[in-house]
């Protein structure tokens, strides 16, 4: 048996696209892909979050949650709600965004901090049990996210169960660690 880390609740100041707050607690029983994003970040916008939206709607019938998470860990300035709903609007996203909460210690927002995030895009993918299944920095083929997504659908939902079967992620090319910060064609890091 393998288990996994409980993931933490969402710390989100605001959500869009959603008439009522999002909690994970109230999508236990589902799976949930959490796609942490920036705006200005080139990856987010080339593949990240188009492979968002198609899954949103792939999965339209199926117990899968997709969520954005707008993570902010720089050129806050320019990266406000406003910038957001009009980003939401150009990119006629439809699956629910939520507005990371800031920190009060530090330029990192607290649900990227909470989930020990390393930059964007990132991909979280979180169990009907509410466990981390895949926490991924950079871009993961669709066809890979695909197939892991729909492995976690299959499994079935026990309640009082934290231990789940692995998933398949050899697909899945580890981002290499980078010794500076910003962005390039894999994503913006920390």
């Amino acid at each position: 048996m393998t288990h996994y880390q409980r993931a933490p609740e969402l710390h989100v100041s605001e959500w869009l696209n959603t008439p009522e707050p999002i909690t994970l607690a109230q999508l236990r029983g589902e799976v949930v892909v959490l796609h942490a994003f920036q705006m200005l970040c080139p990856t987010c916008v080339s593949h990240g979050l188009p492979q968002a939206q198609a899954l949103h709607k792939l999965f339209a019938d199926e117990k899968v949650n997709i969520l954005g998470l707008h993570t902010v860990f720089e050129h806050h300035q320019v990266m406000d709600k406003a910038a957001l709903e009009v980003f939401i609007s150009e990119y006629r996203l439809s699956f629910p965004i939520g507005i990371d909460t800031p920190s009060t210690q530090g330029v990192i927002p607290k649900t990227m901090q909470e989930y020990m995030l390393r930059g964007t895009p990132s991909i979280i993918v979180i169990d009907k049990q509410g466990q981390i299944r895949l926490s991924h920095f950079g871009h993961i083929p669709d066809l890979a996210l695909g197939k892991i997504v729909g492995q976690l659908v299959a499994e079935p939902f026990e309640a009082d169960n934290n231990a789940s079967p692995s998933i398949d992620t050899d697909a899945i090319k580890p981002q290499e660690e980078r010794a500076e910060k910003g962005c390039d064609q894999t994503g913006c890091s920390i």
